[in-house]
């Protein structure tokens, strides 16, 4: 971290802040009492910075849909020592070998987050669905809320899939279920129009390890289900009316982009190789049904398919929309608008955002000048694809440990990355990626090989192949 310009640490200004703090913030003057509806939380297991509860609410008109995100501001102001440090980092950095948080636990997992029978001060995103899921109003404003039920992904995806009971953290809040049941017809809605407007169907393997004590004994696929895509869903729809909300108040923002993607003519190359035919400008449409289709062929290969088309998109950025003009929007989302602001607690741009809706709301001047909030943009992306590498040299790391003892065997892989600083394949199990030193002419992302791993250095995360 400290080699990539993050600092691990916090420095002592920053504890003695948070120590000196009595309680959370109290919410504010005017703000909403809506903690006797029936908020719950839906995140990994084992999360304690809880950034998000949601509830759904049935109307007249379909359904209200709330998403209350932790206060983050009242508790962390501006230039302090706190603020300085999440801001010199931006973003929590998660790796195999522990988490180093962008504000400190007693803030992340306590005082700002909304925790299971918490008390908190949040803003809320409200939103107004009709019965196609088609959005017909939208809010910001400050609320006190209340998390009756702390829910995992896994659990819930089970149960709303039918492949295992109730938790029973839900079954024990009456009207939960039907309630959760609800966000999630809803969710599916905005993801069917989404992908109708070329939202693309990307499945990506996300490397988790797995120890036995302290002993690394795996590297598994971290995969999607129904309960990520509930919340991803929720999540975009509010990110969209935070952008919007501060637009129409003349106020500026963060947008999180993906431009129209640069290496179009290779994804087209790949979708040929596969009896496809995408046409020669990018099109979101046409993508999304040749992944669709893509992924009824042959579901297994889909994950390293998508990874493939991910890096031919291009990376994600971090700009600056001035009251008046019009930023790019997210290609790989297909919304226009977009503002990462559900997350205070993990990632520097909601925090700013957050300060951003509170300006608004209060009919006040933006809290950042042009300048600064164009270099802060710079920063948090710069910063974001460091904290990246740094998971990933994790990751390989940890790889290397699994495979040191297996030198000179062969598995199946795929080329994940091919450019003048080389050209990397991603093996299937277990799920790690590694350099093709030798083999490697004209190779091209998504060919598939059988490799033969030739090298491992866990201290450096580096792991070696050559084409067998």
């Amino acid at each position: 971290m400290m080699e990539r310009g993050l600092e691990p640490d916090f420095p002592p200004a920053a504890s003695l802040e948070v120590g000196a703090m009595k309680g959370p913030a109290p919410a504010p003057g005017g703000a909403r009492d809506l903690r006797s509806l029936l908020w719950c939380s839906i995140d990994n297991d084992d999360s304690r910075d809880l950034d998000q509860l949601s509830v759904a609410v049935p109307s007249a008109e379909g359904t209200r849909v709330l998403v209350a995100i932790a206060d983050v501001t009242g508790a962390v102001a501006k230039g302090s020592a706190v603020d300085l440090h999440a801001r010199k980092n931006t973003t929590s950095v998660y790796t195999a070998g522990g988490t180093f948080p962008m504000l400190p636990e007693r803030l992340s997992t306590d005082l700002t987050s909304l925790g299971l029978g918490e008390e908190r001060s949040s803003c809320v995103v409200e939103m107004l669905f009709d019965r196609d899921g088609a959005m017909k109003g939208s809010d910001v404003y400050v609320a006190l809320v209340r998390n009756k039920a702390k829910l995992a992904y896994n659990g819930v995806a089970a149960w709303l899939e039918g492949a295992g009971p109730a938790p029973a953290a839900l079954a024990a809040v009456p009207g939960l279920d039907a309630n959760i049941r609800l966000q999630h017809g809803v969710a599916e809605q905005l993801r069917g129009l989404r992908h109708m407007r070329g939202a693309l169907s990307l499945e990506t393997l996300e490397s988790r390890p797995v120890f036995d004590g302290d002993m690394l004994r795996d590297l598994t696929p971290d995969e999607s289900n129904v309960a990520k895509s509930l919340i991803e869903e929720l999540m975009v729809a509010a990110n969209g009316v935070a952008a919007r909300f501060l637009a129409s108040r003349g106020l500026p923002s963060i947008r999180r982009v993906v431009r129209t993607p640069s290496k179009w003519e290779r994804i087209v190359e790949l979708a040929a190789e596969r009896g496809s035919a995408l046409p020669p400008e990018p099109d979101g449409r046409a993508l999304e049904a040749f992944l669709v289709e893509a992924r009824k062929t042959d579901p297994g290969y889909f994950p390293d398919l998508s990874l493939c088309v991910i890096k031919l998109l291009g990376r994600g950025e971090y700009v600056v929309e001035m009251p008046g003009q019009s930023v790019a929007g997210h290609f790989g989302l297909a919304v226009a608008d977009y503002a990462h602001s559900t997350a205070p607690n993990r990632r520097y741009p909601d925090l700013i955002v957050q300060r951003l809706l509170k300006a608004a709301m209060a009919g006040a001047p933006a809290p950042y000048p042009a300048d600064e909030l164009s270099e802060l943009a710079r920063h948090c992306t710069e910063q974001e694809d460091a904290a990246k590498k740094v998971e990933r040299q994790v990751v390989k790391s940890a790889g290397a440990m699994l495979l040191s003892g297996r030198i000179g065997e062969t598995f199946p892989a795929t080329v994940t990355g091919a450019s003048e600083k080389g050209t990397w394949i991603r093996l299937y199990k277990p799920s790690v990626e590694g350099r093709l030193t030798k083999g490697f002419e004209k190779r091209k992302v998504g060919d598939r090989l059988r490799a033969r791993l030739v090298y491992t250095d866990a201290e450096r995360g580096h792991i070696d192949f050559v084409a067998a």
